[in-house]
């Protein structure tokens, strides 16, 4: 992906400047990941145990009596996977009343539907399944191949967020508990990925390539996410930043608590995420992910670089009679041809802003513009003012 450049890794990490550009180093060859890891490090776990723990119970309180004399406490979204259910499994430890939410995008591995059903019933939390309408979410992804744009999997995820607001919306539920975190999610290519709230380019993108009209699927742009906080009021928790999170240690408690099975890599629950992972970064972009995975559980102290270095060499991310099998699923579930499909794995990356962006917006731009005039006020007149206030009481002291 990156220009020509001298090659050059990371001393602690797997990153290189290879797989992103998006990546500096320092004088002593820690790449910019792991230094900004260690800033949010830092800030998020070098505060005491005590002090996360009452910061943890503060929010605990608060979820607790906006809940009160309602149906549930607070909403989470369940996918089957590690962090998904890690979160079911401390929300109800921690005697939260949870509604769970499962968006179906019409990948659902058989393994992941397993894991879902046996958390619900260990939990016993109500599950509200998310069906998404197969021929639009088709319609899209077929769109967004088409567009050759690397984070495909924008269209899932803002579907999964926009779901959990209007749930969450639908039941008064004020807080969703996430399983977001740094242990695992802080290192990721910047240019593997795309801004997920984005619905300006999801729909050109869409006009450009689709062929069905978008009647159904979630959605949830800057405005509509403006007027949720504002009136509604509706607030996240990372509840997994604010304890020692350690994955490997994680599977463990799962698999007891839950009967959990393992799916292999990291989003392999989903049959889409997995051969999008496995395949079509690694061949159509040149990224394997799991350079980023890997590193993260490096900086998490949870393996060596040594230990990441051989899983990367001697294991690829799918064998070749997983990638014949699941080429051929999918192909024919999204309808393409064969000759189609080689086409659109051998043609040159764009990139998502070459298809216009929320940034684009007048209202996007006037609510910059107003920010910007707002520090310069600050900046220009009221700091001038307080400082003749503050002379001026000087002087008659």
């Amino acid at each position: 992906m990156a220009d020509k450049q001298q090659y050059q890794q990371c001393t602690r990490c797997l990153m290189d400047n290879a797989i992103t550009n998006e990546i500096t180093f320092n004088d002593i060859g820690l790449c910019s990941y792991c230094t900004g890891f260690e800033k949010m490090r830092n800030y998020t776990f070098g505060r005491s145990k005590d002090i996360l723990k009452s910061e943890l119970s503060r929010h605990l309180s608060k979820i607790r009596k906006s809940g009160k004399s309602k149906p549930y406490d607070c909403i989470i979204g369940l996918s089957g996977g590690v962090d998904s259910t890690y979160v079911a499994y401390l929300v109800k430890n921690l005697g939260l009343r949870a509604l769970a939410v499962h968006f179906d995008n019409g990948w659902n591995s058989e393994l992941a539907v397993k894991n879902i059903e046996n958390i619900i019933k260990v939990t016993g939390f109500d599950l509200e399944t998310y069906v998404v309408n197969w021929e639009e979410f088709k319609d899209l992804q077929r769109a967004y191949l088409k567009a050759s744009v690397i984070d495909i999997e924008v269209l899932s995820d803002h579907m999964i967020v926009a779901s959990l607001y209007k749930l969450s919306i639908k039941y008064k539920i004020k807080y969703i508990v996430t399983g977001t975190n740094l242990a695992t999610e802080y290192v990721i290519g910047r240019d593997w990925v795309y801004n997920k709230n984005d619905l300006t380019n999801i729909k050109n993108i869409h006009k450009r390539y689709g062929t069905k009209p978008l009647k159904t699927f979630p959605q949830l742009g800057f405005m509509k996410l403006f007027f949720y906080k504002l009136f509604y009021k509706l607030k996240s928790v990372d509840i997994i930043n604010y304890i020692d999170y350690k994955k490997n240690d994680v599977k463990k408690v799962i698999i007891e608590e839950f009967d959990w099975r393992d799916y292999g890599g990291k989003h392999y629950e989903s049959i889409w995420t997995k051969f999008y992972q496995g395949y079509i970064l690694p061949r159509k972009f040149g990224v394997d992910k799991r350079v980023a995975h890997l590193s993260n559980l490096i900086l998490n102290n949870e393996i060596g670089k040594a230990e990441a270095i051989n899983e990367l060499k001697n294991n690829p991310p799918l064998s070749k009679d997983e990638i014949v099998q699941l080429e051929e699923y999918v192909i024919k579930k999204l309808d393409f041809s064969k000759d189609e499909w080689n086409k659109m794995m051998s043609e040159k990356p764009i990139p998502h802003e070459y298809y216009g962006t929320e940034d684009d917006l007048l209202i996007v731009k006037l609510i910059k513009g107003f920010n910007k005039m707002k520090l310069k006020v600050i900046v220009n007149v009221l700091v001038p003012i307080k400082r003749l206030v503050a002379r001026s009481r000087n002087n008659y002291a």
